[in-house]
């Protein structure tokens, strides 16, 4: 096995540790992984990355229903039109972008470029959300959810997921804690759920639109759910917290990278 390969398989345990670690963020790395150690095309990496979080996400949503965390009514009202928004966005408006969108000279200005360019910037707003202290929201008891602001953020952060292939917990949690008045820990148990359904239906959207390799998918997916497990028994010992943001730092050198490699090097 070509060392790089192993490094990416190994890569989709480390994607599985930190989301049973950290609740999020591991999903940020699975399209850097597929593409930069298993040399897997962008547009295509951003398809599998759906399946990989979507399946890993599941597996999480079930312990957290298993605990009674997960809000279902506002979590449906969110995935509802998220899924929506991811379905459509890989099923036509992937498909549509022209292979080269523009040329400056001798700057190509491909699709391919473009995907990571914007994954990178995601990866950015992520990695700021990971690394700066998160502030505990009060809950005010008999508040309405705002439902149309709920709404109106799972189309967006839909779209968002279709485009880049990662799950979005670091939108759709503030937006679950802000405009539908839920406590932190039941906010991430439902947005695992929500994170869950709209990549895996998104998936969906890329069946026929690409040549899926189902035994390398399905590998690399079982282990990033060995690494939940692992990631969730290590949760017991380690702080997450801390993990996160350290983790949020090295999700933001990641980003440079990627934009340096990507319109430099």
């Amino acid at each position: 096995m070509e060392t790089l390969t192993l490094y990416g398989l190994l890569g989709a345990l480390v994607i599985g540790i930190v989301l049973g670690l950290t609740g999020g963020g591991g999903s940020i790395l699975t399209v850097p992984i597929l593409v930069y150690l298993l040399s897997v095309n962008p547009v295509t990496a951003t398809a599998y990355s759906l399946f990989v979080v979507g399946t890993t996400a599941l597996f999480g949503t079930l312990r957290n229903a298993q605990k009674g965390m997960i809000e279902y009514k506002t979590g449906i009202v969110f995935a509802v039109p998220a899924f929506i928004a991811v379905f459509l966005t890989r099923k036509f408006i992937i498909p549509a972008l022209p292979d080269v969108i523009f040329t400056f000279n001798e700057f190509v200005f491909t699709k391919d470029l473009a995907v990571m360019i914007f994954f990178a910037f995601i990866m950015l707003m992520a990695s700021v959300s990971m690394i700066r202290t998160r502030i505990e929201v009060a809950v005010k008891e008999g508040e309405n959810f705002n439902y149309p602001l709920i709404i109106i953020e799972g189309f967006l952060v839909g779209i968002l997921t279709g485009l880049v292939g990662a799950g979005g917990g670091f939108l759709i949690i503030p937006a679950l804690v802000l405009f539908a008045n839920l406590p932190m820990k039941r906010a991430v148990a439902t947005s695992l759920m929500i994170i869950a359904i709209k990549s895996l239906i998104g998936f969906l959207g890329d069946v026929g639109n690409i040549q899926i390799d189902w035994e390398f998918l399905l590998l690399f997916t079982a282990l990033s759910v060995v690494g939940i497990i692992l990631g969730i028994y290590l949760n017991n010992f380690i702080d997450g917290k801390k993990i996160k943001k350290a983790f949020g730092w090295f999700v933001l050198s990641m980003a440079i990278y990627i934009i340096i490699k990507e319109l430099i090097i």
